[in-house]
């Protein structure tokens, strides 16, 4: 049976999920924005790009997203709607809802988008989280500040990754940061901050159940990245230790609580180093950013964004989703901003490098090998090479950006 999937991409990414899905047999539309329309999409496996102008202040009117799929909708049948980036969750979520499309409504979608949403959801659910607060009532505010430990990290509840987040160390910065805020603070929550170490649980999910369920920590942390400059790093968590049970586990009994049904997600936790336990921080219903799904691939065998495309399909057309055979090897990737364009990369050709990052301006390389202690090794040599000769750094922007 044809099936028509309309997917939603305002970040140029999915390329491998467009591909699958139409070699399922699938009527493939892309909704993007028209800045992307430069980019190198798969327009072979694409029936049809609907490109949308970006507004000045880059928020996307749901209404007028909504008239024009409805007229689209006249003379093409749309059976499913897939978000492909973060920021079009919530779209995707709408859309379903205006046109009682199966899939995640907007409910349950709020527990992968908005950070307070998925924090009480959390509590809700007796999963361990770090202390926090909604910045709706001074009262409410005032306790929390008067009895959290310090430091805490101020964040904005709708954006992705480390975006927007503001770190402060006492009483009266804290009650700084939410007065300037002004009308916006209802945006933003406050959350003890936690020294610790952060990993990520990659995962597919097929009727309500982690089918594939893989751990891997971060070894400089995204906001350690974003906020202090250096190299991105993550690496595979050993087989069958204490850390990648608990964090198996851990991602189980959340993906269960928030009621997702089918799909990719990237869930992130962290192993506090005061109590040795671990806490949720954050999870997304699509496939981890970073260049880190093809460190998973590399490792598993499994392609998320493919097998997610499979696993919308059979969902989509009443057959059962078969998960192909995990492999178990260990990968690591290492990720920076470098001095020169394209830079000659002859000290990093090791056989066990998997995969090179082919972007301006970037160093990017995936190493993959049975031995996870060779992984680190090299993964520590390359990123001491990157930092004596190609390293450089932004500075982190003080608002969100989209």
């Amino acid at each position: 049976m044809s099936l028509s999937f309309l997917c939603i991409a305002t970040y140029f990414k999915g390329n491998e999920f467009l591909k699958s899905c139409k070699e399922a047999g699938n009527s493939v539309y892309l909704l993007t924005e028209k800045k992307l329309e430069g980019k190198p999409w798969l327009r072979e496996y694409i029936d049809e790009v609907f490109f949308l102008e970006t507004p000045e202040n880059g928020l996307l009117n749901l209404e007028d997203l909504t008239k024009g799929l409805a007229h689209t909708m006249r003379s093409k049948k749309i059976d499913r709607i897939v978000a492909l980036d973060d920021f079009d969750v919530e779209k995707a979520a709408y859309l379903r809802e205006v046109f009682r499309i199966p899939g995640m409504g907007q409910t349950t979608a709020r527990y992968f988008r908005d950070k307070l949403a998925m924090r009480m959801k959390a509590t809700e659910a007796g999963l361990r989280i770090p202390a926090f607060t909604a910045l709706f009532t001074d009262v409410e505010v005032t306790e929390f500040a008067d009895s959290v430990t310090y430091p805490v990290v101020i964040k904005p509840r709708g954006e992705a990754s480390t975006a927007g987040i503001k770190k402060v160390h006492n009483r009266h910065e804290l009650w700084e940061a939410v007065h300037s805020l002004g009308d916006r603070r209802y945006e933003y929550l406050a959350e003890q901050f936690k020294p610790g170490d952060v990993y990520h649980v990659d995962a597919l999910t097929y009727e309500g159940k982690v089918v594939f369920n893989w751990a891997s920590q971060y070894l400089n942390t995204p906001m350690e990245v974003a906020h202090g400059g250096g190299v991105f790093r993550s690496v595979t968590v050993a087989f069958d230790s204490p850390e990648s049970k608990a964090l198996r586990t851990f991602n189980e009994q959340l993906l269960q609580a928030f009621g997702l049904e089918y799909s990719a997600s990237h869930s992130e936790f962290i192993h506090c180093h005061e109590d040795g336990e671990f806490y949720f921080l954050e999870t997304a219903s699509r496939v981890g950013g970073a260049h880190l799904a093809e460190m998973v691939e590399a490792a598993s065998g499994i392609n998320l964004w493919r097998e997610w495309a499979r696993l919308e399909t059979a969902v989509a057309s009443g057959l059962t989703y078969i998960m192909p055979e995990i492999k178990c090897q260990y990968s690591g990737i290492l990720i920076s901003l470098i001095n020169q364009r394209r830079p000659d990369l002859k000290d990093y050709e090791r056989p066990e490098v998997y995969w090179r990052m082919e972007e301006d301006y970037h160093i990017g390389l995936i190493i993959r090998d049975e031995n996870r202690n060779k992984v680190l090794e090299i993964l520590n040599e390359y990123t001491l090479k990157v930092y004596q000769g190609l390293h450089a750094s932004l500075a982190a922007p003080d608002k969100p950006t989209h």
